[in-house]
C-alpha cells in the first residue's frame, strides 16, 4: 500500500473479496491490543505534533496507521488511528505496552485541551478475518486493515469495536497474528518497542508517515533515514519450521556472534509460522538466516504483499 493510499484502510462496508476459507478467516477477541482515547479540542493538534501521521485532517471513521517515536527516531509504539467527532480520537496499539504509553503521552500534554485516557475496557477490539459474511455486523464500529496476501490471495481483515461477541467461526489468536505478518504491516509490541526507526519495519511503505506533516519527536532523525543516504534495513516476511517470537534475534549463518535482525511480529497457523523481520539488507544474500541463533531453525524468504522501493535496497 502505497504511502498516501489511505482509502485503502477504509471501505465500508467492506467490498467482496475473493478469500478462499481454505485460509484463515473468522472472528478473535483481541486481548493482546488496547485502545488510547485523546478528548478535548486540541486533542488533533495534540496528536498532530507527537505522531508520524497527519491527524489535524483526519476524517471521521477514516483509519490511518501511525507511529510515536522517541527524540532517537525508534518506534517506541505503533497505532491503529481513528476519529470519532472533531474533539474525539482513538488509538489502538498493543496493550503491553499501552500503560508506559499513555504516561509518556500525558507528561507532554501540559495546557493543551487534550485529555488522554486508556479506553481499553470500554472498547473491546475483535480481529475480523476473510469473506465478507463474517464481517457484516452491526452495533459496533468497522476499521478495515490492510490485506493479507497469501500466495497471492488477498484475505480481508478489520479491526471491529464492539462489547457485543461477533458471528462466525472462531478464529485462533496465532492465525490472526499470521495474517497480520502477511499484510506487511507491523505491530509494535513491548518486546520491539524503541528497537526500530520506522523504514526499518517499511512503516512508510504502509502509509504510517507523512513526512509532509512538521515536526514530532524524531523527526529529524526519520526524515534524514529516508532522504540523506541508502536504507541498510527493512522489514521482510520469513517462514520457519518453528514458532517465532517479536523481539527474537536473527543470525547468519556466518556470523554467531553479530545479529543481521530481529523478529518485529510472528504468528502461526497450524504448522506454517511466519514472522515480519527486520533485517539487514545485505544479509538478503549473505547465507542461511537462522532464528535465535546461527545454529537456530532455519528461515526461507516468503512474500510481501507490497514492492520495497529498489533505490533503498
Amino acid at each position: 500500500m502505497a504511502a498516501d493510499d489511505n482509502e485503502a484502510m477504509n471501505a465500508a462496508p467492506l467490498p467482496d473479496a475473493p478469500t478462499s476459507t481454505a485460509l484463515p478467516h473468522g472472528a478473535v477477541r483481541l486481548l493482546d491490543w488496547g485502545v488510547i482515547r485523546a478528548q478535548g479540542a486540541e486533542a488533533a493538534k495534540f496528536l498532530h505534533g507527537q505522531l508520524t501521521q497527519d491527524v489535524e485532517h483526519l476524517q471521521d471513521g477514516e483509519v490511518r496507521l501511525a507511529g510515536y517515536c522517541s527524540v532517537k527516531g525508534r518506534l517506541v509504539a505503533s497505532f491503529v488511528m481513528w476519529r470519532r467527532g472533531p474533539e474525539e480520537m482513538l488509538l489502538a496499539c498493543s496493550a503491553d505496552l499501552l500503560p508506559a504509553v499513555l504516561k509518556r503521552l500525558t507528561m507532554f500534554v501540559m495546557r493543551a485541551k487534550c485529555k488522554l485516557t486508556d479506553a481499553s475496557a470500554e472498547l473491546p477490539l475483535w480481529g475480523l478475518a476473510g469473506p465478507t459474511a463474517a464481517l457484516a455486523e452491526t452495533g459496533g464500529e468497522l476499521l478495515r486493515l490492510a490485506d493479507a496476501v497469501v500466495a497471492g490471495e488477498p484475505v480481508a481483515r478489520a479491526l471491529w469495536v464492539s462489547t457485543t461477541e461477533p458471528s462466525g467461526p472462531a478464529l485462533d489468536i496465532s492465525a490472526w497474528r499470521w495474517l497480520e505478518v502477511h499484510s506487511g504491516v507491523a505491530r509494535i509490541v513491548a518486546a520491539t518497542s524503541e528497537q526500530f526507526v520506522p523504514q526499518m519495519v517499511n512503516l512508510e511503505l504502509v502509509g504510517g508517515v507523512n513526512f509532509q506533516k512538521g515536526c514530532f519527536p524524531g523527526q529529524e532523525i526519520v526524515a534524514r533515514s529516508q532522504y540523506r543516504g541508502t536504507l541498510k534495513r527493512r522489514a521482510y516476511v520469513l517462514n520457519s519450521a518453528e514458532a517465532l517470537q517479536p523481539g527474537q534475534e536473527v543470525f547468519l549463518a556466518s556470523d554467531a556472534e553479530q545479529p543481521a535482525g530481529m523478529v518485529a511480529l510472528a504468528g502461526s497457523w497450524g504448522e506454517q509460522h511466519a514472522a515480519l523481520v527486520e533485517l539487514k539488507i545485505a544479509a538478503l544474500d549473505a547465507g542461511t538466516l537462522h532464528a535465535g541463533s546461527a545454529a537456530g531453525p532455519v528461515l526461507t524468504m516468503g512474500k510481501l504483499p507490497y514492492v520495497i522501493p529498489t533505490e533503498a535496497a
